[in-house]
């Protein structure tokens, strides 16, 4: 099971998951997408919330407000965490999780631990954690067939995006090309037979002289 919520912090709103335990963690861990920012809770168990980005948007300039609702959501789902004052939440791309087979069910690392950021959160906030448990929604997704669906689309987006370039491309060489040859030729109306025969005097009739008289 996932638990679905949304933020309404941002316009449009973010779209948030959370596994309902380690077992589904493992899942998120290993069907994550490539626009995923994965927080916890630092040195203490806690559930694995996902962020995902909205296109153009980029971990490292999330917004103030959504941070503060994901750091939030992050901490109420933590048994130990949710007690505490004073919390740190850690959080990083879901590209730069790491995990291998020594590591138990649900346990994570990093890839690069300068791509991991830290959020204090001082104590529990109960207008922001009820305003987002009400969007609350529970669904049992099939996340590799979601994964495999999402990247198929990039893939289209890609080709039709790539397809564009080259046809701007070619419409960009064939008018320079048409610029040159108009160029090269400006001056071929002036060297036709009937304007060199017009400017031969050896071809003018013996009266053409008087016209300058």
């Amino acid at each position: 099971m996932v638990y679905y919520f949304k933020s309404t912090t941002v316009d449009p709103p973010a779209f948030v998951y959370v596994g309902k335990d380690k077992f589904e963690n493992e899942e998120l861990i290993k069907y994550g997408w490539e626009e995923d920012v994965w927080f916890h809770v630092d040195k203490l168990s806690s559930a694995h919330i996902y962020l995902r980005l909205n296109e153009g948007d980029t971990w490292d300039n999330i917004p103030q407000d959504l941070l503060t609702d994901l750091a939030q959501l992050t901490k109420a789902n933590s048994i130990e965490g949710n007690k505490k004052d004073n919390v740190t939440i850690i959080y990083t791309p879901w590209s730069n999780l790491k995990k291998d087979g020594s590591m138990a069910v649900g346990q994570v690392s990093f890839k690069d631990q300068r791509r991991v950021k830290k959020i204090l959160v001082p104590q529990r906030e109960n207008a922001v954690i009820n305003r987002l448990n009400k969007t609350k929604v529970e669904k049992q997704p099939d996340l590799q067939q979601e994964r495999e669906d999402h990247r198929r689309e990039l893939r289209k987006r890609d080709q039709a995006a790539q397809q564009n370039r080259r046809k701007e491309e070619a419409k960009v060489q064939k008018e320079r090309q048409e610029k040159k040859w108009q160029k090269d030729h400006a001056y071929d109306d002036l060297f036709t037979e009937e304007n060199m025969e017009a400017s031969n005097n050896q071809n003018r009739d013996e009266t053409w002289e008087e016209d300058f008289m």
